[in-house]
Formats: C-alpha cells, sequence, structure tokens
C-alpha cells in the first residue's frame, strides 16, 4: 500500500473550546505507507522555488482564532515562554483547514462561515467521509452507507450555504482507487457518489471544489489517476488537490500537478498541501517516513499569490502541530502535539 491516513480527533489540551470545535471529530491527514526514499531536497525545492513569490500577508481565508495553536501561543504567553509563543505564531497566524465532524458537520461549518464571513474571508474545508474509508485500515470509517454519505453532505453544503468556501473532497477516496486498495466492488458506488458531491456542493455559488488526487510519491504515473477523477466529475469541480497531509517538495508537487492537468484535458487547475512541506520528505528507506517524521518544517504560507495559471493555491489543509499517530513518541492520532507543532514552527523558513 502506498497511501495512509490517519484520524485526527482534534482533541485540546486546553478544555472544551467555543461553538466552532464543539461538534469536530475533525481532520484525517494522508502520507505514505511506504518510506518516501529519495534524496534531500535543496531549500529551493523544500520552499518556494526561485520564481516564485514570497507569500502574500494577505491570504483570502480565514484563520481561526481559538484554534489549538492560537490557545497553546496564549498558554505559552502567561508561562513566560516568549520565544516559544513567538514562534508558534507562525502556525496560529495562519489559515488551516478545517474538516468537520463525521455525525453532524453543520454546526461548526455554520459558525466557521458566520466567523469568515464577518472577517471577508474564505472557509476552507474537507470532507472526509466517504463509505470504506482508508480501505479498512487505520482511518476506517466513513458513512455506513451511500444514503447516509448523501445526507451527510447535503447537511455539509446547506451549512455553507452562499458564504465562501474553499473544500477539499475526499482526501485519498481516489488514490485508494488507483493504486487499488479500495475493492472494487466499491469503485462504481464511490465515483457514483463523489460526482454527486461535486455537483452538491457546486449548487452553493461561492463554493469551489478540489477533488483529491494524491500526490507524486504515491500515485507515480498520473495516468493512473487521471481516469478515476474523470469518473468522479473533475469537470464539474475547480481541480484537484496534491499532497494532502505529505511532506514532497513545491518542486515535484507542481511538476507532477503540470502532468496530470495536461492528462486530464490541459486546464485542469489545482491546489497543494504545503502545511509540513518545508522541509521535504523524510530522507532514506525509514519505516512509518508518514509518521510523525522527524527534522520537518511548515511549508509555504496560505496564499493564492502562486505566478502559476493553473496552481490556485498552496494550502495548509493538514493541520500542523495533530500528531499522525503514536509513532515516534507521538499522542494519538489528531491530538494536538505542541512540541511537535513547535519544532515544524522553529524549522520553517518563511
Amino acid at each position: 500500500m502506498s497511501g495512509r491516513r490517519t484520524v485526527s480527533g482534534n482533541r485540546r489540551v486546553f478544555g472544551v473550546p467555543p461553538a466552532l470545535a464543539a461538534a469536530a471529530l475533525a481532520a484525517a491527514l494522508t502520507a505514505g505507507c511506504s518510506a518516501p526514499g529519495g534524496a534531500s531536497p535543496t531549500a529551493a525545492e523544500a520552499g518556494p522555488v526561485r520564481g516564485e513569490p514570497a507569500p502574500s500577508a494577505a491570504s483570502p481565508y480565514w484563520v481561526d482564532p481559538d484554534s489549538d495553536a492560537a490557545r497553546q501561543v496564549r498558554a505559552w504567553d502567561r508561562q513566560g515562554r516568549e520565544d516559544d509563543a513567538k514562534a508558534l505564531r507562525r502556525i496560529a497566524d495562519r489559515p488551516v483547514a478545517l474538516w468537520p465532524a463525521w455525525d453532524a458537520p453543520g454546526p461548526e461549518i455554520a459558525a466557521a462561515a458566520k466567523a469568515a464571513a464577518e472577517t471577508k474571508k474564505s472557509v476552507l474545508l474537507v470532507a472526509y467521509n466517504i463509505p470504506h474509508r482508508d480501505c479498512g485500515l487505520y482511518s476506517a470509517g466513513g458513512a455506513k452507507d451511500a444514503d447516509a454519505y448523501r445526507s451527510w453532505l447535503g447537511e455539509f453544503a446547506e451549512a455553507i450555504g452562499d458564504a465562501p468556501a474553499t473544500v477539499i473532497l475526499e482526501p485519498d477516496a481516489l488514490p485508494h482507487i488507483a493504486d487499488g486498495c479500495t475493492p472494487p466492488e466499491h469503485h462504481a458506488e464511490r465515483y457514483q457518489l463523489l460526482s454527486e458531491a461535486v455537483d452538491t456542493l457546486k449548487a452553493q455559488p461561492r463554493t469551489k471544489v478540489y477533488l483529491d488526487a494524491g500526490n507524486p510519491d504515491w500515485i507515480k504515473e498520473p495516468s493512473k489517476i487521471a481516469e478515476p477523477l474523470r469518473q468522479a466529475g473533475i469537470d464539474r469541480a475547480d481541480g484537484f488537490s496534491l499532497n494532502v497531509s505529505n511532506f514532497q517538495s513545491n518542486t515535484s508537487v507542481k511538476e507532477y500537478g503540470a502532468l496530470l492537468s495536461d492528462t486530464v484535458g490541459g486546464d485542469a487547475h489545482y491546489v497543494i498541501d504545503t502545511s509540513r512541506n518545508g522541509g521535504g520528505p523524510l530522507t532514506g528507506d525509514r519505516a512509518e517516513a508518514w509518521c510523525n517524521p522527524p527534522g520537518r518544517a511548515l511549508g509555504t504560507p496560505p496564499t493564492t499569490d502562486t505566478r502559476d495559471d493553473r496552481l490556485d493555491a498552496y494550502l495548509w489543509i493538514k493541520r500542523p502541530g495533530e500528531s499522525d499517530g503514536t509513532c515516534r513518541g507521538g499522542p494519538e492520532a489528531g491530538t494536538w502535539w505542541p512540541e511537535y507543532a513547535l519544532g515544524l514552527a522553529e524549522r520553517a523558513t518563511s
């Protein structure tokens, strides 16, 4: 298996936050079941490459003022850890995706959309509840059947309403078809549900939708994911997402994105998750290289200023600082891990 996801329960260390997270079970995070391997990337490969802009300070996406990172900053300020708090603001002051609850996504989405509208920003969301999720592996689960998924996705879209929003649709769902992990008997239903989801979300007047397409270290040949994207409705979506919760460098992902765009018609747009790719992937044939790899760094901060006609945005889709699992001394998957978050921030170059 080449792809792997861990569930983020959005656990908090300071007690229950306001309404934004009251319903949240939240995020699940792609990585690589097989070790990434390869040579260590240069600084230019890991972060913004030559010719790319320094990210704009005025991102169009909403920043949650009560995120785990923001709460940690306030706690460390009270404890006199001023330098650590300052470093962690590299996460707290930037927009990261929300992964709404798997039972009732509406309240969290509605609260976030309202807060975003008040600051004239767009909310970044991840829909991750497809039936037979993660091939029954580490993040097994999802909606119990097709009708339950339709109901959940309908609530998801309704809660967005006419607010500006960007939705990353079902990370891993199509790559797990492409790599053979999802059994063939589930393929037709999955294509149908994703195609319907694109239409349901796009019925909202200001919602952008990106179907997930894995990463270049997982589905190495773009042609293998192109047909799944077509069957899932890429022609009606705004594009596809790459590198969700992974560590591949901007250079390699952009090269792959251009090839995949060409393969599905030549004008398909895409977004890249740069939340943790500032140091590139863990080098060498390392076991569980996807899981809390040491020495990683925040990547390009979220921005739509990419200087690439087909690359719509660099986004922080994975919530940096949340554990991938109990490997390498980490807490349960999805739990906020402040010291790991601090390392990501301290090693960041922007």
